[in-house]
C-alpha cells in the first residue's frame, strides 16, 4: 500500500505546477525514475543558450557503417520518439513492467546514459549460444520450457536505444532477440537514440566515474 501511495504521489508531482521555463511538454515539466536505486528527475536543461559540445554535436559520420536507417526495422516492432519513451519510463520502467535497454557497449553506457536504462550490449544477442540466450531471456522475464522453447507470457516489454540515428547497435540488438523468438509486440525502438535525447536537453546520468589522465 505504501509503495502504491508513493508511486501515486510521484505521478501526481509530474503534473504539478512548475515554474520551469523549458518543460518536456506544456503539461509535463518533468518526471521521476529510479536509477540504481536513486530517484532521478528527468527534465530539460533550463539554459536556453545551451549547446552540445561533446561528440554528439557531430553531424556527419562515414556511411557505411554509420548510415541513416529506415523508420521501421521489423514488422511488429514499434518505433517511438522521446515523449513515447518518457511515457514508457514513467509507466513501464518505474513500475518494473518494462525494461529500458541501452544496447551500446558497456564503456559508453558507463560514460553517460538515459536514466533508468540497463546495459545489454548488442554483441550479447549476436553470440550463437543457447546458454547465453537462455540467461538473457530469463533476465527479461521469459521462462525456458522443458523442450528448450520459451514461454514469453510474463516477459517484459522492452524499449531499446543506442547512440543516435546513425547507430545500428540497438537495431542489431532487436534483430538478435527477435531471431531467437522474443515477441515483436513487446519491443519498442527509440530510433533517434541518445544524440536526440541530449539535443533536447533531457537529463542524463553517469554510472561510472571517468578518471582524468594525468
Amino acid at each position: 500500500m505504501k509503495k502504491f501511495i508513493f508511486l501515486l504521489i510521484s505521478i501526481v508531482c509530474t503534473f504539478a505546477y512548475s515554474d520551469e521555463l523549458v518543460k518536456i511538454t506544456k503539461d509535463i515539466p518533468y518526471v521521476y525514475i529510479k536509477d540504481n536505486g536513486v530517484n532521478v528527475k528527468i527534465s530539460r536543461i533550463q539554459d536556453t543558450a545551451n549547446r552540445l559540445t561533446d561528440d554528439y554535436a557531430k553531424t556527419s559520420r562515414t556511411c557505411p557503417p554509420f548510415c541513416i536507417p529506415k523508420i521501421k526495422i521489423i514488422d511488429g516492432v514499434k518505433t517511438i520518439g522521446e515523449l513515447e519513451l518518457i511515457d514508457f519510463i514513467k509507466k513501464e520502467v518505474y513500475t518494473k513492467k518494462g525494461i529500458l535497454v541501452d544496447a551500446r557497449l558497456k564503456s559508453l553506457y558507463n560514460l553517460e546514459t538515459i536514466p533508468g536504462a540497463i546495459n545489454i550490449p548488442f554483441t550479447l544477442t549476436e553470440i550463437n549460444s543457447k546458454k547465453v540466450v537462455d540467461s538473457l531471456f530469463k533476465a527479461l522475464g521469459a521462462k525456458v520450457k522443458p523442450d528448450g522453447s520459451y514461454d514469453f507470457t510474463n516477459a517484459k516489454d522492452i524499449a531499446a536505444f543506442c547512440s543516435g540515428l546513425w547507430c545500428a547497435q540497438s537495431s542489431r540488438f532487436i534483430k538478435g532477440i527477435v531471431k531467437h523468438g522474443y515477441p515483436v509486440n513487446k519491443i519498442y525502438w527509440y530510433r533517434a537514440g541518445f544524440q536526440a535525447w541530449k539535443l533536447l536537453g533531457l537529463t542524463t546520468v553517469v554510472h561510472k566515474a571517468i578518471e582524468a589522465k594525468k
